[in-house]
C-alpha cells in the first residue's frame, strides 16, 4: 500500500469536506481516507494497481457532489 496525497482547490467549508471524504470511504480500492479542509489536502492508502481507478471513482464523487472541487497530486 502506498499513500497519496493530493490538493483540494476550491472546497467552500469544512462540512463540505466531512460529507466527501464519507462518499471516499465507501470506494473499495483505497484505504484510511482523510481530508483536511484547513490544510486543503486528501490523503488516502491505495495499492500502485489501484491507485488510478481509485482516482477514477474520486473524481466521479467530486463531479456529482462539489463540482467546483479540483485535486491535484503533490
Amino acid at each position: 500500500m502506498n499513500t497519496y496525497k493530493f490538493k483540494i482547490k476550491n472546497l467552500d467549508c469544512a462540512n463540505c469536506a466531512n460529507e466527501l471524504e464519507r462518499y471516499f470511504k465507501k470506494i473499495d480500492s483505497i484505504e484510511n481516507v482523510s481530508i483536511s479542509f484547513m490544510t486543503q489536502k486528501l490523503t488516502f492508502l491505495c495499492t500502485e494497481e489501484n491507485k488510478e481507478q481509485a482516482l477514477e471513482e474520486i473524481r466521479k464523487v467530486i463531479k456529482k457532489e462539489e463540482p467546483d472541487v479540483t485535486i491535484e497530486e503533490i
